[in-house]
């Protein structure tokens, strides 16, 4: 067929799976027309603002409101007494996970506001609801609170010695967790027999859109709707409607365009509680926005691991059994998800490409005086990896072993999968071998002498190091298939996940314009109306792609279905008669067709059908869940240290990546580049630091460094698909790759290039000041 004569086949060509489509919402959004939470106004609102905890531990004696009560334009002010009195119940912890002795975990339950103790700076106490947002932040700086001072702990591995101070009485040494995996005894006997033990130390948000939200209340109806940034409005009406104790129906939450999350924004927060609250009382819409000042101590934090890792291996390098022991910090309460990072995703994710026959984790989730630590993006997957990955480079050196050579012993080969790995994972599909080649050739690597070389005649060491990952992604959930024929000619696909940033609309359009042949630029998505959808399970863990692919496949064949029952009475012929290609129904063996447009504008005119026949051929249905699935790659990083004052700078960084079905290559290689640099801040610069009283003092942007473009360098990333076999399109999910891979591989080649001074390790993150410490610690110690 001549394409250049075949408008529909070229468009599917132009605009289909596989293509660089740039973003559809782009133009709107650099332009500045963007609708994010904070520029929603309605009529008569008002505005909260938040009072919140300057002590990181104390009894909570009392809280004196009158002077902020008697300011003008003061409306409320609530605490957590008026809010238990209402009857709403706490923010909670989803998993229901157990303790290595099989009693359930510790939850205590979190009140929007607090009513006994304050645990953290930043704790919210009570909430100031005013006419203009200045008059509620004037008014909440007048709210006194009465607070006993008590002793703060920040460090989980302080805080569950005997004698730390206990942030709820009823969780003894602050764990709220101790979880296990794995069988112990063969863990033990594999190690007794290894021919070499390695062991390390390891310890491992700033959306730019700070959150944002408006709450209003319809007394008629007794239904709220609440305007909020988030990662999915179908859970997120669900954590909402429980802590209020009422019906899912009796709340609708819609979300516009979202300036990042990456896992932050997934869950209820405290002053959406209050909001809520506060709108049903004063009967009108109550506005709050964070700055970022406060966002530092309210928002989840990520990423807070205390870990020795071992990795047992036999005379010729093989690996016997893998060990993680150690803590997670949860913060002062727990978060959604809180303990995943530190425990199952750790199981899932630290095996990683290689042949590892047994593993064993023990981790407490532990309380703090912090912030909430909860899901953080790739939420434990690249801390997983990160602790493989160190354990071969450091197994490698000691054992005298190439750690190229080391890592290809262990791969797993393509004949081996489906592979059954002792994370309870099964490995449907992958070709690592062939992605690690690809990406040694993209860096060069034989080229890397030469490198060095240079480096050093301009007094600079030079480093390089390999990162493989393997990511398990989020665990199976039903998701929501839509399709609308609307109207004006345009289809309107309705699902569950929430674009946050990803760009999910035009690469969920090149889907449906392949399978249903539909027009790209008719096509609209809808995500962010809770009342428009059946199901939802938000995006998170990598999975939007092949959760809404497997949803959209499941409705484009149900319209198929319908669009057959409707055209074989309009072309009069049998529905067996019927067939579907390229938009068009067909009566097999003839000439004569009807549009799936033109199907649905017709039945919109309400032609007189048989009884019996569809009205409508828009469908809405709940997928059947998609199994997790297994992204992977290679990456490559090469640094130079200024050996004088310890300043890093990642000179080149390759990657070969297996995302299987790539939609759109732009779309991916963008999802990259943001994951890479985010790896390298959190590597080289981004940390967290709390005083011994449990004050932060990395509180804003002048203390909290956050990379820049002039950090990284240009990223060559390359894709080596294999499809996977759980899913209709084969799609493996890229959204936290980038975090997974940088990680490790440039902290793997910082220490490569200080081995010369005989550094073996360096925690995250490698700061100018750490490094200089390394160095000179090194030239002052003897080598052994």
């Amino acid at each position: 067929m001549n394409v250049q004569n075949d408008p529909g086949s070229w468009a599917v060509q132009k605009f289909g799976v596989g293509q660089p489509v740039p973003r559809t919402e782009d133009p709107k959004l650099v332009r500045g027309q963007g609708n994010y939470s904070d520029d929603l106004s309605l009529p008569g609102q008002a505005y909260a603002a938040i009072v919140r905890s300057s002590h990181a531990h104390g009894v909570l004696k009392g809280i004196d409101t009158a002077a902020a009560l008697a300011m003008p334009g003061v409306l409320a002010v609530y605490t957590g007494a008026d809010l238990q009195a209402a009857g709403y119940g706490g923010l909670k912890c989803v998993p229901p996970m157990k303790n290595r002795d099989g009693t359930p975990m510790k939850k205590p339950p979190r009140p929007a506001l607090a009513v006994d103790k304050v645990r953290f700076v930043g704790d919210p106490v009570a909430c100031v609801i005013a006419q203009t947002a200045i008059q509620a932040k004037e008014a909440a700086e007048a709210v006194t609170l009465d607070i006993e001072p008590l002793p703060a702990v920040t460090r989980a591995s302080e805080a569950v010695k005997p004698g730390a101070p206990l942030l709820f009485d009823d969780v003894p040494n602050n764990v709220a967790l101790d979880y296990h995996y794995g069988d112990t005894e063969k863990v033990n006997a594999a190690f007794a027999k290894a021919a070499h033990v390695t062991k390390l130390e390891l310890l491992v948000v700033n959306a730019m859109e700070p959150r944002a939200a408006i709450a209003a209340y319809d007394p008629d109806s007794e239904r709220f709707t609440f305007h909020v940034g988030c990662q999915g409005v179908f859970g997120l009406r669900g954590q909402l409607a429980e802590i209020l104790n009422i019906p899912p129906a009796r709340l609708r939450v819609l979300t516009g365009n979202v300036g990042g999350s990456f896992g932050m924004k997934a869950q209820a927060y405290p002053e959406y509680v209050c909001l809520l609250h506060g709108a049903r009382l004063l009967g009108r819409p109550i506005k709050w926005t964070d700055e970022r000042s406060s966002s530092f101590l309210s928002d989840s934090h990520g990423r807070d691991h205390e870990k020795v890792a071992e990795l047992a291996l036999d005379t010729d390098g093989r690996f016997l059994a893998i060990r993680l022991t150690g803590t997670g910090n949860m913060g002062a309460y727990l978060g959604a998800v809180a303990p995943l990072p530190a425990t199952l995703n750790a199981v899932k994710n630290m095996v990683s490409v290689y042949r590892t026959p047994l593993i064993e984790v023990s981790t407490q989730c532990v309380f703090t005086n912090t912030s909430m630590v909860t899901a953080y993006r790739g939420a434990g997957r690249p801390e997983g990896n990160y602790f493989m990955e160190r354990l071969i480079d450091n197994a490698a050196r000691e054992m005298s072993i190439d750690r190229l050579e080391l890592r290809r012993r262990n791969q797993l080969k393509p004949k081996e999968i489906p592979y059954a790995a002792a994370s309870d994972q099964t490995y449907d599909s992958g070709d690592f071998p062939a992605v690690f080649k690809h990406a040694l050739e993209l860096a060069d690597w034989k080229g890397f002498s030469k490198r060095k070389r240079d480096s050093k005649k301009r007094g600079k060491l030079r480093g390089i190091a390999v990162g493989s990952y393997l990511e398990v992604t989020a665990p199976p959930n039903r998701e929501m298939g839509g399709i609308r024929f609307e109207a004006d000619g345009t289809v309107t696909f309705i699902t569950g996940t929430l674009d946050y940033g990803q760009g999910h609309a035009t690469p969920f359009a090149q889907v449906l314009a392949s399978r249903l042949g539909i027009p790209f630029d008719r096509i609209r998505l809808l995500q962010g109306d809770s009342d428009e959808l059946i199901t939802g399970g938000g995006t998170g863990g990598s999975r939007s792609a092949a959760a809404s692919s497997m949803a959209m496949v499941e409705a484009v064949a149900k319209v198929v279905e319908l669009g057959k029952q409707v055209a074989s009475h309009l072309l009069e012929a049998a529905v067996a008669d019927i067939e579907f290609a390229a938009g068009r129904f067909t009566i097999a063996g003839t000439d004569r067709s009807i549009g799936v447009l033109e199907l649905a504008e017709k039945l919109r005119a309400g032609p007189k059908l048989p009884e019996g026949t569809p009205a409508s051929l828009d469908v809405k249905l709940a997928s059947e869940p998609v199994p997790s699935a297994f992204p992977n790659g290679c990456h490559v990083a090469e640094v130079e240290v200024d050996p004088d004052t310890g300043v890093i700078e990642v000179v080149k960084y390759s990657s070969a990546n297996d995302f299987g079905t790539v939609i759109n290559p732009m779309l991916v290689e963008g999802q990259m580049h943001g994951g890479l640099v985010q790896g390298i801040g959190q590597a080289l610069m981004e940390n967290t630091v709390y005083d011994a009283d449990g004050q932060p003092i990395t509180g804003s942007f002048m203390d909290y460094a956050m990379p820049r473009a002039s950090d990284v360098p240009s990223f060559v990333t390359e894709h080596h698909p294999v499809p996977a076999k759980t899913n209709p399109l084969g799609v493996k999910g890229c959204g936290e790759a980038g975090c997974a891979g940088a990680l490790v591989s440039v902290m793997n080649a910082i220490v490569d290039a200080l081995s010369e001074y005989g550094v073996r390790h360096i925690d995250m993150p490698a700061t100018p000041e750490r490094v200089w410490q390394a160095i000179r610690h090194a030239q002052a110690v003897p080598a052994s």
